[in-house]
């Protein structure tokens, strides 16, 4: 055992244990988060995890709703149209009459 491979040693062994220590932190993070996480979701204070799948049905039924309206709108304008057409028809009969 030298001065000098001993000093490699001790250097190896340093990095090691710094990336070590790293990974320690990374893990201690990623367990808190999902401890965190779950006592959220335990706790009733998260949103039910069928909240996405109601946003996304009310979005549907409001784009339907508009469809709707429009449709309706246009079906309105049709029988207006109809009716004038009617009134228009009925006038020209009475007055040939």
């Amino acid at each position: 055992m030298t001065r000098a491979s001993l000093q490699a040693d001790l250097a190896n062994t340093v990095a090691r244990s710094a990336r070590l220590a790293a990974r320690v932190q990374q893990l201690e993070a990623r367990l808190s988060k999902a401890l965190g996480e779950e006592i959220w979701r335990s706790s009733g204070l998260s949103p039910a995890p069928d909240v996405a799948e109601l946003v996304r049905s009310v979005t549907r039924l409001e784009q339907r709703n508009v469809e709707l309206t429009r449709a309706l709108e246009e079906r309105q304008a049709e029988l207006d149209a109809a009716r004038s057409a009617n009134r228009e028809l009925t006038r020209a009969l009475n007055q040939r009459g």
